[in-house]
């Protein structure tokens, strides 16, 4: 890794160090557009009013500094969404309200709260007074502003589920105490650029070659950029240099959109057509940047992938405040200790209210920015026998985060502090990961059919896993993708024109994956050992290609979950594009997707369970761990939208 850093730096640095000669200078090559793209979701309204302006240039100033087509390019992006202006009771300082929580079969709830017997927040029969880790301050944690964990989504159907804090964090600061990470004010979330890290730069580098031989040369490039890695479309197989904001649209925005550019420095040797090969290059890549995490929004805004963001706000408030968690404990188990409930024979399930320290996410571990811990890596890529192809290698810390359990957290029966087993208390980490993978493209020609495969391997990713004492393990990973692309005359719907038929199948294979049969349930890894997802795109031209409907959908074979997203693109002058379209979901929701919730660990052997008794037995629900078996299809399936939007481009 060192040795990758020191090479890109030395390289780069011929740029600074080589004699200015004189060149020709181009002119400014500009462009931009503005754009309003308003999206509109069955039941909660507007989900997206996103305002954008971008201004792009570029200038070729011929031989500087001793680089032949030194060249100075920029990306600049600005957005407002009025979303959390115009829809604020959903999404913005109004958002979300009292809740109460769901105490499953309980004839004793029935009998205090009457109705369907769910208790408010801070209400609960196991509350204040069951010992020092329960109860919480209602004045400073009140039942307002919140929302259900993924009643958005489906049910409580006797699963865990917390109180979400759902306004910007400047209005509520609840669940907003992990620093640099999901703590996003209002105008964080409306003006998504302007941020310390300047993200309204998309773009801005510097370029240039210096010729080494009659063919070959060697491509310097340094700046804050993309580098894209890959040949595949919607989920990344390769294409993992730059992290990418799912707070936009989830993963339906173009990835040349949605992902976060870093500060990077690329050197690329490049032969040419050699003896062997028809082209052959070598890049190395160093990401000097900060590291940053992929953004998965937070909870209270419209776009949450996995709906992650609002499981970790609501266990950070959990942490730092207290919180009432659903059908937590049986309601037997309270009267043989005592409780004075008036039903004996409760069958059913309470909720409890734990105070600060107790549950939920203490912190995040975001990687210092150090020299020995930046990012890199290297590719060779080249063409033989008219197939494309590429071996890479990369290592960089996990994108996605990771819940780390074992850190000290209060017994609540007791007040004692100490480190305990399978206790659902965490901390946020990304760990060090390294890819080694490779690509191939080729062209069969009596199909008239372009392939794409990509896979690769990868050490050292972390998840949740119920067997382990601290609640995750690593494991090696196995990630696949089958592309196939083919022009299709479909003589009925055009004779002229033929159609982008586009296929795509992506495979991921957990290698060290954990589950096992517990007497109520499965207990191990949430994650599917296999899984497949398949993507189809079909795309049209008529008049002049200035009209181009297509259809795009996706389908998660193990979440038996899918997307339909049918889109007319209608360029109506050099200047102004319109676009209507929908994103239509489909298959099973949430609702089947359960699995192990913990509350049957036994962290507290003697108050929680048999003082024998070592791990879960395996009592579930949907919450919090069912995110992970629906993926981003599946817990995305109220989602259905219509959009529209508007482009002039200058």
């Amino acid at each position: 890794m060192k040795k990758i850093s020191t090479l890109v730096i030395m390289l780069s640095g011929a740029v600074l160090l080589a004699m200015p000669v004189a060149a020709q200078e181009g002119e400014w090559d500009t462009a931009g557009f503005v754009e309003n793209a308003t999206y509109y979701r069955d039941g909660p309204g507007i989900s997206k009013s996103r305002n954008t302006g971008q201004f792009e240039f570029s200038k070729d100033f011929g031989r500087k500094f001793g680089l032949s087509d030194f060249r100075v390019s920029g990306t600049l992006r600005g957005t407002y969404d009025a979303t959390y202006d115009l829809n604020e009771g959903e999404f913005g300082d109004d958002a979300g309200g009292p809740r109460s929580f769901q105490n499953f079969g309980s004839s004793n709830a029935q009998l205090i709260y009457g109705g369907d017997g769910s208790s408010p927040w801070g209400q609960s029969i196991l509350g204040a007074g069951a010992g020092p880790g329960f109860g919480f301050d209602l004045a400073s944690n009140p039942n307002d502003g919140l929302k259900v964990l993924g009643e958005d989504f489906h049910s409580p159907q006797g699963g865990v589920t917390i109180g979400v804090p759902v306004r910007p964090c400047d209005e509520d600061g609840r669940g907003c105490g992990l620093d640099d990470y999901l703590d996003y004010d209002k105008n964080d979330l409306r003006f998504p650029e302007f941020n310390k890290y300047l993200d309204w730069i998309r773009e801005l580098y510097l370029e240039g070659s210096i010729p080494t031989g009659d063919m070959s040369e060697l491509f310097l490039r340094v700046g804050k950029q993309q580098v894209v890695w890959g040949r595949t479309d919607l989920f990344r197989v390769l294409d993992i240099i730059n992290p990418v904001d799912y707070s936009r649209h989830n993963i339906y925005d173009e990835l040349e959109d949605i992902r976060i550019p870093q500060w990077i420095a690329t050197a690329e040797y490049r032969w040419g057509a050699t003896d062997t090969f028809e082209d052959l290059n070598l890049q190395l890549v160093w990401n000097f940047d900060e590291f940053r995490p992929n953004s998965l929004g937070q909870g209270g805004t419209p776009y949450s992938i996995l709906d992650a963001g609002s499981f970790f706000r609501a266990m950070n408030n959990c942490w730092e405040n207290g919180c009432t968690v659903s059908n937590f404990v049986p309601a037997q188990a309270l009267i043989d200790a005592g409780a004075p409930l008036p039903d004996a024979g409760d069958p059913g399930l309470v909720a409890a209210d734990f105070g600060p320290g107790v549950i939920g996410i203490r912190q995040v571990d975001l990687p210092d920015w150090e020299l020995d811990n930046t990012q890199g890596g290297i590719k060779l890529e080249g063409v033989y026998n008219s197939v494309g192809f590429s071996l890479n290698y990369y290592h960089f810390f996990q994108q996605l985060p990771v819940l780390r359990g074992g850190i000290e957290a209060m017994n609540p029966f007791t007040g004692e502090v100490g480190v305990w087993d399978r206790l659902i208390a965490f901390d946020i980490a990304f760990p060090e990961v390294d890819l080694f993978g490779g690509s191939l493209d080729f062209y069969v020609d009596p199909i008239k059919t372009v392939f794409r495969v990509e896979a690769t391997y990868t050490q050292g990713e972390e998840f949740v896993n119920t067997l382990d004492d601290k609640l995750y393990s690593d494991s090696d990973m196995f990630r696949w993708v089958l592309g196939m692309d083919r022009n299709t005359f479909i003589p009925f719907l055009n004779k002229t024109r033929a159609f982008l038929i586009s296929g795509q199948i992506f495979g991921e294979h957990m290698l060290d994956h954990e589950l096992e049969k517990a007497p109520l349930g499965d207990v191990g890894i949430p994650n599917w050992e296999d899984n497949y997802t398949f993507t189809l795109l079909v795309k049209g031209w008529y008049k002049s290609d200035t009209i181009s409907p297509q259809i795009i959908t996706a389908w998660d074979y193990e979440a038996e979950a899918g997307t339909f997203a049918p889109s007319v693109d209608w360029l109506i002058s050099d200047n102004w594009r319109l676009i209507f379209g929908a994103n239509i979901k489909f298959g099973d929701d949430m609702g089947d997707q359960q699995f192990d919730d913990c509350r049957s660990c036994n962290p507290f052997p003697g108050f929680t369970g048999p003082p024998t008794q070592t791990g879960s037995l395996g009592l579930g629900g949907i919450e919090p761990l069912g995110r992970f078996r629906s993926g981003p299809l599946g817990s995305a399936s109220q989602e259905d939208e219509i959009q529209l939007t508007l482009r002039y481009r200058f």
